[in-house]
């Protein structure tokens, strides 16, 4: 916490140099001296989001509040091109690496070429079309399971919740314009550590990740990732790193607050058997193995899913009704599928605030009864 309150003072007081304008070189003794700013004036924002849950599920009814995300960030360009965002979670623990309160985003991009961008630092996982969304704009209780299994949130092979994110490098670009001005094109490619936000490589190797999409008509795109990499853990001199091959398949046409989104994502590689969230966790190299209604044990080393959702307005820029089939596979099998049908209704009081709400039937084929139901309400409000 300490840590993190430092890094954003610090941004605060580098970025109040606003207005900071070097005078160039006069063009002749009679001319009146040319300012370039150095920093645009930063943008101070944030939004937070506490929710209510209830589950009815035999022998296991529970119901919370919860204050489930605060964030505060910074954001600017440095000479007209150079963008930059530090983000910081602020709500959480101070016991575990994947609740504590810790920093999310902390990048660079420059920007002077609409068909070539270059982004370093920590920031968004370059794979699938919903991670890099914003919570609330994702528009349901959280994102989909094989985008939080699959995308680094709560990910499968054992990594600390890193909220789809690493540190790395990415190029990424928009190109082929039609004849309005609108590119038909989007690439993006990076290289990461493989090992989530605010930790370092174990293994030395690196993930490469990447996507390309088409746009063929206003709001509509098609697109395809694949991800090639590891993730590590060390205990003495033992590295052990499981092998990540991922790719997804989407589409989605968005218009105003019309949604209609779904994506298919299938990974191969196993996983650790413990969440990394304390040191002790980063030692332990057991793997995760699944069972069968009979008890016959599954290999890890395949998953899979499949999410659509819709969001449809009912009243302008006020209410939306909703709709999610959410599907997750942990062993690639229906024997442990999980299924969430989703139905629901937001209400928008203005832009910054917003409530949002659902019910939800789950089907987990691993609990010997299957279905239970869940209501979910939450709170947003963007500052």
């Amino acid at each position: 916490m300490k840590t993190l309150k430092l890094l954003l003072l610090s941004a605060m007081i580098l970025l109040s140099g606003v207005g900071i304008e070097p005078a160039l070189a006069a063009e002749g003794p009679d001319s009146v001296a040319k300012k370039t700013p150095i920093f645009s004036k930063p943008k101070f924002s944030g939004f937070a989001i506490a929710s209510y849950q209830a589950t009815f599920q035999d022998n296991n009814n529970s119901n919370t509040f919860n204050v489930r995300i605060v964030r505060a960030s910074v954001e600017g360009k440095i000479l007209n091109e150079l963008y930059y965002k530090i983000q910081g979670q602020i709500n959480g623990n101070t016991s575990t690496l994947g609740s504590s309160p810790r920093l999310v985003d902390y990048f660079m991009e420059w920007q002077r070429f609409d068909f070539f961008k270059v982004k370093l630092g920590q920031f968004k996982r370059p794979f699938t079309f919903e991670n890099p969304m914003n919570p609330i704009d994702q528009g349901f209780m959280a994102y989909s399971q094989p985008v939080s299994k699959l995308s680094g949130f709560s990910d499968r092979t054992g990594e600390h919740a890193s909220n789809g994110r690493d540190i790395g490098l990415q190029f990424q670009g928009d190109f082929l314009k039609n004849r309005s001005g609108r590119n038909l094109l989007h690439y993006q490619v990076g290289v990461f550590n493989g090992q989530g936000i605010n930790v370092t490589d174990v293994d030395k190797k690196k993930d490469i990740i990447g996507g390309l999409w088409v746009m063929p008509v206003a709001g509509l795109r098609i697109g395809a990732f694949g991800w090639e990499g590891s993730y590590s853990r060390k205990n003495g001199k033992e590295v052990m790193s499981l092998n990540k091959h991922r790719y997804a398949l989407s589409a989605e046409y968005k218009k105003g607050d019309l949604q209609l989104r779904g994506e298919y994502i299938h990974s191969t590689g196993q996983g650790f058997a413990t969440t990394y969230q304390k040191p002790d966790d980063a030692k332990d190299l057991t793997i995760k193995t699944y069972s069968d209604n009979d008890g016959n044990v599954i290999a890890n080393d395949k998953a899979d899913g499949f999410y659509a959702l819709a969001i449809v307005p009912v009243i302008a820029n006020k209410l939306m009704l909703k709709g999610r089939y959410d599907l997750y596979r942990p062993s690639a099998t229906w024997g442990n599928s999980k299924t969430n049908y989703e139905i629901g209704l937001n209400f928008r009081f203005c832009k910054y605030f917003e409530i949002q709400s659902e019910y939800i039937l789950t089907n987990d084929r691993s609990l010997a009864k299957h279905n239970y139901s869940s209501v979910y309400v939450q709170v947003s409000v963007r500052y």
